[in-house]
């Protein structure tokens, strides 16, 4: 099962790349595009691709640093630096949506005068096209191999086309003597990569904490109930590593039993929950009942 798993977060680093290279296309063509054709919004949204090589490349080195095995300090592997990249990821993009923010409002305040050119607008629109197409990949490999941290930077790409064609509406609209849409444009950037950010550290964090979704857990109990010899379960808990779930749970059995069989039902359960949810551990406790 290892073996899937490493060759799983391999993939996950192909899908970090094609954001990493997009990205660097992408903030590079904006920032020049931007500074030549006068607009905000364009050079905002260039900053805030360069905010997302950084967090990009922390996905990449989180999923490499996830497939060590594991060692003497780390005897349950190195799974969680996948979360713990997506939680500095969101660190990174929150610092530049603020100072995008920050740009943006003294923009407004000091009154633009003069309407940025249409190919910021154009360039704007291509990008948001780009972007959403790395986005489904990206989306697709995350749900092949339930990683967080490429789930993460899906949702950023995602993030980043509606950004891109909210950067497009506001330099269309500057051109009807409304120079001012432009900054405008640029502070709904920053509150969008704000809000990206604030995502990402919330469900990092969530992971990190160990917290786990009850709806799950439901669902991982039904499927222990369906396991002849099963009465009951007295406790059900779960945690994630990375892309891993380990679950630990207490089950009910009948006290007539000897302790072979009693042993034979626990793993039983532990290759049901294996096969029917993809658990990569399961710890199993009987007690009789």
């Amino acid at each position: 099962m290892d073996q899937q798993k490493y060759a799983d977060l391999k993939l996950g680093e192909r899908a970090a790349l094609i954001s990493i290279i997009a990205y660097i296309i992408l903030s590079i063509t904006k920032l020049t595009i931007g500074f030549r054709a006068d607009s905000e919004a364009l050079r905002a949204d260039g900053l805030n691709n360069t905010t997302d090589i950084a967090a990009s490349i922390a996905v990449l080195i989180g999923l490499k640093l996830s497939q060590k095995p594991a060692d003497k300090d780390h005897p349950y592997g190195h799974w969680k630096a996948e979360s713990i990249a997506s939680l500095i990821a969101s660190f990174i993009m929150m610092a530049v949506g603020l100072q995008v923010l920050y740009g943006s409002f003294l923009s407004v305040i000091e009154g633009k005068q003069h309407a940025p050119d249409m190919t910021a607008a154009w360039t704007g629109i291509l990008s948001a096209t780009a972007m959403y197409f790395v986005y489904r990949y990206n989306k697709q490999i995350a749900n092949k191999i339930n990683s967080h941290a490429v789930m993460a930077a899906a949702k950023d790409n995602l993030s980043d086309a509606w950004v891109s064609i909210g950067t497009a509406i506001g330099i269309i609209g500057a051109q009807f003597n409304l120079a001012w849409l432009d900054p405008l444009a640029a502070a709904i950037v920053g509150l969008l990569i704000c809000k990206t950010a604030w995502d990402i550290f919330r469900e990092s964090s969530h992971y990190l904490t160990d917290g786990y979704d009850e709806k799950k857990l439901s669902n991982y109990q039904g499927a222990v109930m369906e396991v002849p010899g099963v009465k009951g379960v007295k406790d059900i808990r779960a945690r994630a590593y990375g892309n891993n779930t380990v679950v630990d749970i207490v089950i009910l059995v009948s006290s007539t039993l000897d302790i072979k069989d009693a042993h034979d039902i626990s793993s039983k359960v532990e290759d049901h929950l294996k096969e029917t949810h993809q658990i990569y551990d399961v710890h199993v406790h009987v007690e009789p009942n």
